[in-house]
């Protein structure tokens, strides 16, 4: 990050940064590779099988792995080297690319092996991905990141665009192998530039987690937060029903509007040129519209996505249909992905970004076998009109899950040295440790108080802790939180941010007493029930 940060950065910004802006055209090129792939192993199976179902499991083999591996590939994310991860999937993916390419052009694939290789590609993207896009945020500063995450989008579409009409052109004057074979090329390329990044070393701060320690706490940080909460429901509708264009386009290309690969690729264009023409509306003009409301904009032009599909007689009625669509389509998925990651600190952030993306392809899969299924027993006008009565019914989901603004968070660490040690206790005991604060607080404080605390009793549950809570003592009230060792007592402490020392510090401010805030910490034989008062030994830990 040695480029100047301009006081109002642009969409122009991150490409200042010489490693993102290398790391970025690798990514046009693997992405460019990606979509031809798409167009090649969809419209090799649509001419393999007269099975629309198979067709639209072409989108579920893609999202599927992404379900189950992304939660594994965020923890692995967040406890080993990232750069060393990418390396090695970027070269698995070359090499299923690559054999996929021989087996098609020596005449020995069939539409189930087709969607097998399309699995394993799906493997090595799902564990790819959430590192992939947590990258972006070691590149560029924060204030820079909604531009980066944008131009990340932009990237897939300018794939998007220039990726299945060049597949397209190639499917129709050669072979699908070919196109197979320049995604394994991609591959490289991208593998190369991973290979001359020189990530700086991270300061490992407390003892390092295990596997499944790290996959529960993500889920735990999820469970705690209402705002990610609310970005996952959001974005899971939104993929449940735009998945629909993506399973059936090629059908409707095919088998409705009776036209070729190419037609199919030129939508599809069409497609990627409206999220390009999306990225730049946004960069200029981004900023005066909230997250929420961009989001909630994306799914109401996908009602009319699907009713476009599924009535309009023509590939030319269609184009400005999918060119709408792309700009629908960029709003709200970088909408959805900037307010994830603004919103969790370094330390959980490729947990949290694979919990959305799984959540999204969650939607894409679900979505591809509900409106494929449904076409097959149907009809496909039938699947699309449904298809788009749900993403109608999806935009009131934005009164009960608001999406909240993220961008002026402080998600530092509040503390940078070492965690404060616990006198008499060996930094390996395990526990469970309390840690009690009292604080007295006059009556009339309490109820602010009070609504404090349970701001900070979901911070502490949310960063690991067993249980949290307040007790009440006349006007002593203690604030106190259990967890399981002393390791984790010191990830907790490096966990902790500006953001919820904010908080620490409301409840400070209502202490009446001579002398601050009680702190004591020491090894307990039991857990606090909900409605229990801590017990009081004698304390371990007695900071002045």
């Amino acid at each position: 990050m040695s480029a100047p940060l301009v006081p109002s950065p642009s969409l122009r910004t991150p490409l200042l940064y010489a490693v993102f802006r290398a790391v970025w055209l690798a990514s046009v090129v693997s992405n460019i590779g990606t979509w031809m792939q798409n167009v090649a192993g969809v419209w090799l199976v649509t001419t393999l099988t007269t099975s629309v179902l198979l067709v639209a499991l072409m989108q579920a083999a893609t999202s599927l792995p992404a379900f189950l591996l992304s939660l594994p590939a965020g923890a692995l994310g967040d406890l080993v080297d990232r750069r060393r991860l990418l390396l090695c999937t970027q070269a698995f993916m070359g090499v299923v690319a690559f054999v996929l390419g021989g087996l098609t052009l020596a005449g020995q694939v069939s539409a189930l092996s087709v969607l097998g290789f399309t699995f394993l590609l799906g493997l090595g993207s799902a564990i790819n991905a959430p590192i992939w896009q947590t990258v972006t945020t070691e590149l560029v500063p924060r204030p820079v990141l909604p531009f980066a995450i944008t131009l990340n989008g932009v990237s897939n579409n300018i794939a998007r665009a220039v990726g299945p009409a060049l597949g397209g052109l190639i499917i129709a004057h050669y072979s699908p192998g070919y196109v197979f074979l320049l995604n394994g090329i991609s591959f490289v390329g991208t593998w190369v530039v991973v290979r001359r990044w020189q990530r700086p070393p991270e300061v490992v701060r407390g003892s390092a987690e295990s596997f499944l320690g790290a996959v529960r706490t993500g889920l735990r940080y999820v469970r705690y937060s209402p705002g990610i909460c609310a970005v996952l429901v959001r974005t899971f509708a939104f993929a449940f029903g735009a998945s629909a264009m993506w399973a059936l386009l090629s059908v409707v290309t095919a088998r409705r509007l009776h036209l070729s690969s190419g037609s199919y690729g030129a939508l599809l264009s069409w497609l990627g040129a409206g999220a390009i023409a999306g990225a730049f509306l946004l960069g200029r003009a981004g900023h005066r519209l909230p997250y929420g409301r961009r989001a909630l904009l994306g799914s109401g032009v996908f009602v009319g996505t699907n009713l476009g599909l599924a009535f309009m007689p023509s590939e030319y009625g269609l184009f400005p249909v999918m060119f709408l669509s792309g700009v629908a389509w960029l709003t709200a998925m970088t909408s959805f992905s900037t307010t994830v990651q603004l919103a969790v600190p370094r330390w959980v952030q490729a947990r949290i970004v694979s919990i959305f993306m799984l959540v999204f392809q969650a939607g894409l899969s679900l979505g591809s076998i509900v409106w494929g299924e449904l076409a097959d027993r149907t009809t496909l006008v039938t699947a699309l009109v449904a298809a788009a009565a749900w993403m109608l019914l999806s935009l009131v989901l934005a009164w009960p899950f608001p999406m909240v603004a993220t961008a002026s968070l402080d998600l530092e660490p509040a503390a940078t040295g070492p965690a404060p040690g616990i006198p008499g206790l060996p930094t390996t005991a395990t526990g469970p440790i309390a840690v009690l604060t009292e604080y007295e607080v006059a009556a009339a404080d309490q109820p602010a108080f009070r609504r404090a605390a349970a701001r900070l009793t979901r911070r502490r549950l949310r960063d690991g802790a067993l249980r949290a809570g307040l007790q009440t003592t006349e006007n002593r009230l203690t604030e106190y939180f259990y967890v399981a060792s002393c390791a984790e007592y010191e990830r907790q402490y490096h966990r902790f941010t500006r953001e919820d020392a904010a908080v620490q510090q409301q409840l400070t401010a209502y202490h009446q007493g001579p002398e601050p805030p009680r702190l004591r910490c020491f090894l307990t034989a039991t857990l606090l029930n909900d409605h229990s008062t801590p017990p009081l030994p004698e304390p371990l830990l007695l900071p002045g």
